[in-house]
């Protein structure tokens, strides 16, 4: 029995797996390409929840490895061993998932960082645009009128 792990082990160990799958299809959702910053900002919150509760799960990862430790040192080998590979491969995923989220929110906060940009210099350029229309309506001075030709000349 001193080979058995604890029940509070496999619950762990159930919480993290269930919550890594979650975790993992949320990511594998495809990307598309938003040109809204309201539902990137949402996108970027989404991640950065998923983020937070990477954090508190890692209290049941360090549970999971510890008692992985623990188990391996009274377990014979054969069963130690199995204990060692399971806690492999969830600590392998996890490192996988954290650096994906990672990667997520950084690639997202760039693109609203460029999209914040492009609409504000799409903000000038229509104002910008809506002053040289205004410019071109204007009436033209008649030609003997030299000072009201220099001023519109310094305009253009």
């Amino acid at each position: 029995f001193d080979s058995l792990p604890p029940a509070h082990y496999k619950e762990t160990m159930n919480t993290i797996l269930v919550w890594m799958q979650q975790t993992e299809t949320k990511l594998s959702m495809p990307q598309v390409a938003i040109a809204e910053y309201e539902i990137m900002e949402q996108r970027l919150r989404e991640f950065k929840a998923l983020q937070n509760s990477l954090q508190e799960q890692q209290k049941g990862l360090a549970y999971l490895s510890t008692t992985v430790e623990e188990l391996s040192r009274r377990a014979p080998a054969e069963v130690s061993h199995s204990y060692r590979s399971e806690a492999e491969v969830v600590l392998g995923r996890w490192k996988k998932l954290s650096a994906q989220l990672a990667d997520h929110c950084q690639k997202l906060e760039e693109r609203l960082t460029k999209l914040q940009r492009f609409q504000n210099d799409t903000r000038t350029l229509k104002k910008w645009m809506a002053e040289v229309d205004v410019f071109l309506k204007e009436e033209w001075p008649a030609l003997g009128d030299s000072e009201a030709l220099e001023k519109q000349l310094e305009q253009c």
